[in-house]
């Protein structure tokens, strides 16, 4: 009898510990929170002559990181000023080696990595020292999706790159749709737009004809929400049910927002998210993963 007992006592504590185990996989599925930097752009404070300041700033960042553990990182292009540069890109991997390796950082080419006009030639050089310039990630219910906007906003010396990747972005966003994610994300350099879908073409955003193609293509997929850098300031802007979130930098800002990133929280489909200044991050996540 007592026997009976010990394998029923047995038997209730691995179901407890399977039912714990569930309910810890379906919340991390659901709700996560993420940051989304930009421009830590090494070396655009003193006009390349060395990079102190951008120093202190992304160590901050990291460090921040690791004490408030989100599910990732994506950092949004510009992660140096001048393209090729080795010590610039060598201090952008040491100062990123930091995070904490269950923090999973993604990094997304801008046009001070491949110039403003890209070619085969930059393009070649980015890949070698950062891997890919689009690629796809999963994290819980979101479908992430790295584009080179720099190939959108001006693809002239690099046309059948620029042609490959939009027929490749089309092929992804198909996977997704089918996948059912919850959540499909784009993240890039340069802003679609800056407040209006229909703004003037200017330095910050991708020109009119380019813009429509992929605010269509985002459309069609449900792509809720793009992310970007590259203005050194915070704006915000809506086509239909899209976001266009554009972040402040981890480096030199160049407006009224000071250095620091965005925190995402992301509960089923429900996305919140907020910029904070690297000296007034919250002492805790409002989701964990």
């Amino acid at each position: 009898m007592i026997r009976d007992v010990s394998n029923l006592n047995k038997f209730f504590i691995i179901l407890l510990l399977v039912v714990s185990t569930g309910c810890s996989s379906l919340q991390t599925a659901n709700k996560l929170t993420f940051f989304q930097m930009a421009d830590t752009q090494f070396g655009f404070f003193n006009a390349n002559k060395e990079f102190s300041r951008e120093t202190v700033n992304y160590e901050k960042a990291i460090a921040e990181t690791n004490r408030l553990k989100p599910s990732f990182v994506v950092v949004c292009g510009d992660l140096v000023n001048k393209p090729g540069d080795l010590p610039q890109i060598s201090e952008y991997k040491r100062i990123s080696a930091k995070l904490d390796p269950s923090i999973k950082i993604y990094s997304v080419s801008g046009n001070h990595d491949v110039e403003n006009i890209p070619t085969i030639a930059s393009l070649a050089l980015y890949k070698q020292h950062f891997g890919s310039d689009r690629y796809t990630f999963r994290s819980g219910n979101i479908f992430g999706i790295v584009i080179n906007s720099s190939l959108i906003k001006d693809p002239s010396l690099a046309p059948a790159e620029a042609a490959d990747q939009l027929e490749w972005l089309i092929e992804v966003l198909e996977d997704a749709k089918k996948s059912n994610a919850k959540n499909i994300m784009v993240f890039m350099h340069h802003s679609l737009f800056l407040r209006d879908a229909n703004e003037a073409d200017e330095y910050f955003n991708i020109n009119t004809e380019r813009r429509k193609i992929y605010l269509e293509l985002f459309k069609k997929y449900g792509v809720k929400q793009v992310f970007a850098g590259h203005y050194h300031r915070n704006a915000y802007g809506k086509s239909g049910d899209m976001e266009m979130i554009t972040t402040g930098p981890v480096g030199r800002p160049l407006g009224a927002d000071s250095s620091g990133f965005r925190i995402v929280n992301v509960k089923g489909k429900i996305v919140d998210h907020k910029y904070f200044a690297l000296d007034s991050l919250p002492a805790q996540l409002k989701y964990k993963k």
